[in-house]
């Protein structure tokens, strides 16, 4: 649900938690993003930073230069007056990713967890059990056939929160239990609804169905993609994973291992959300690819 007006909640003296809604919702979330552009473009003297979430905005502000009860108001008044949540649109760059499903690398992770933690049925066939699928190559060709909204960044530098758009297109799961005490990094998962990329090798629970060997987070900033930030992806950007054979998922591999990796993406991309629920309208979502 999205409620009619935000809730603010104190943390502390220079932290604000901004609740938007109380659910997992696709437009709960656009509207998190949108809001923050807004606050963002009005350059709220005191206001330091803002991290939006699923549902929520946590705000960072300086108590010497504004007072809890003025910036609550400022950001009312910007709420009150964005109009209609159909009118809004983002600017929503698009990044293609080249995966390998079922792959050598998290297939090894998942050996090694068996070995040492305990026997679990493989992670893609987890996937294709529980979402009703025929076989590997439907699992990829699922997953790979709508684009993922980055709903939100955090428990680990980089890490996004990946909705896929398409309703079609969805993969449920369960996470690991007890979790992975490692996971390559590149590892493509899913955890409940929904996806993410591993940006570096870490714990991790999400059942493992691909790979890629393009980087989300450099904190070298080698690559041309992380010059201005160390991660690549930002809340609202879209993704698009591409299914790679294993001689294309290599040659990606060397090009990165050189430093010569240019990212593919769509930056004059924007994502309107009544043409989005225009779309949704005209499928049937019950239909499998």
């Amino acid at each position: 649900m999205i409620y009619d007006e935000p809730k603010f909640l104190p943390g502390g003296d220079r932290f604000i938690e901004m609740e938007l809604g109380d659910e997992l919702n696709f437009d709960l979330n656009f509207l998190v993003h949108s809001l923050s552009a807004k606050i963002r473009e009005a350059e709220i003297a005191g206001l330091i930073e803002l991290l939006p979430n699923m549902a929520s905005i946590v705000i960072s502000y300086d108590p010497d230069l504004i007072s809890f009860a003025d910036l609550k108001s400022e950001i009312l008044s910007h709420y009150r007056n964005m109009g209609s949540l159909e009118d809004m649109e983002l600017l929503s760059p698009i990044y293609y990713i080249p995966v390998l499903y079922c792959d050598h690398v998290t297939r090894a992770c998942w050996e090694d967890y068996c070995a040492k933690i305990t026997e679990k049925e493989y992670d893609s066939d987890i996937l294709v059990k529980l979402n009703d699928l025929d076989g590997y190559a439907q699992l990829a060709r699922i997953h790979s056939g709508t684009e993922y909204w980055v709903a939100a960044l955090g428990f680990y530098p980089g890490l996004a929160s990946l909705i896929a758009l398409d309703p079609r297109c969805r993969l449920t799961a369960p996470k690991y239990n007890p979790p992975r005490t490692w996971t390559h990094k590149g590892t493509i998962g899913v955890g409940g609804a929904l996806c993410s990329i591993y940006p570096d090798e870490t714990p991790g629970g999400y059942q493992m169905i691909a790979r890629t060997p393009v980087p989300i987070w450099d904190p070298a900033q080698r690559l041309a993609a992380f010059k201005q930030s160390l991660a690549l992806f930002r809340p609202g950007d879209r993704v698009r994973f591409i299914p790679a054979t294993r001689d294309e998922y290599d040659y990606v591999a060397r090009q990165v291992e050189a430093g010569d990796y240019l990212h593919n993406v769509a930056e004059y991309q924007r994502f309107s959300i009544r043409n989005y629920h225009a779309w949704l309208a005209t499928i049937d979502e019950s239909v499998r690819f």
